[in-house]
């Protein structure tokens, strides 16, 4: 078990659980907590034991963005520029590099850099009372940490644009509309539905899963040549694999899959 100065980390069945653990400022994101998230990343991607991964935050909210107390005094051009890359380009790239399947449980509001984060997970579970804040328009400002790139991808690009300029909450249930979460559930009952649905991840084919995050992933920007000569190459890592095998059996045999996540 690791120890973080902004995170609370734990893992059960599998399933690491990393909490934003800075409640007393809405989880706002700065150095130290970027730091410990990328840190947390390397070393879930590292554990062969962990299988799936669930991200949350502390308290009332997942995250309300960047520590605005970070802007006292008013930071050069130059300086912003330095954080951003600094901050957000290892975080959202550590993330999005990640090669087991990411649920964002989304408690209270998703703010800025915290609504990247969480729409960089794989699948997001939002609480009914939770919402999604692209405020950076509002203290004229463009989205950063990947917004542009992560909402235009999700949502279109006349959506996104939409969400960016207008600054306006996205409450939950418009948020399921537009796709930008898989679930909306009961606030009291976020945590155990994300984690349910991590734990049932984590038995599933690790290899697999993570695979084909990569080749969605590819997808996106490839031509359909090209994409599908980048399954095949993936195919040719999953065929070896003790899962492909026992899914093979377990097919055969008329019963039940036991993955190992190899």
């Amino acid at each position: 078990m690791s120890e973080f100065e902004t995170l609370l980390f734990t893992v059960e069945e599998n399933v690491a659980v990393i909490t934003l653990n800075r409640p007393e400022r809405r989880n706002a994101m700065n150095s130290e907590l970027n730091r410990d998230l990328v840190a947390a990343f390397n070393q879930v991607a590292a554990d062969e034991t962990v299988r799936a991964v669930l991200v949350t935050g502390a308290g009332k909210g997942f995250c309300a963005g960047a520590d605005l107390t970070l802007f006292q005094p008013i930071p050069t051009p130059e300086q912003i520029y330095d954080t951003i890359l600094a901050n957000y380009q290892p975080m959202m790239t550590t993330l999005l590099a990640m090669k087991k399947p990411v649920i964002a449980a989304v408690n209270g509001v998703a703010a800025g850099a915290g609504a990247s984060l969480a729409l960089a997970c794989d699948l997001r579970v939002m609480a009914d009372d939770a919402s999604m804040l692209m405020a950076f328009s509002n203290i004229a400002l463009v989205p950063d940490a990947g917004a542009t790139w992560l909402l235009a991808r999700l949502v279109g690009y006349s959506r996104a644009y939409e969400i960016a300029i207008e600054g306006q909450r996205v409450r939950a249930e418009r948020c399921l509309e537009l796709g930008l979460t898989n679930k909306v559930v009961p606030a009291n009952q976020l945590l155990e539905i994300s984690m349910a649905w991590a734990k049932n991840l984590a038995q599933r084919p690790t290899l697999a899963l993570g695979l084909t995050k990569h080749a969605l992933q590819f997808a996106q920007i490839n031509d359909l040549s090209a994409t599908i000569e980048y399954e095949a190459r993936l195919q040719k890592q999953t065929i070896p694999s003790h899962d492909f095998m026992e899914g093979v059996m377990a097919f055969m045999q008329k019963r039940p899959s036991h993955f190992k996540g190899k």
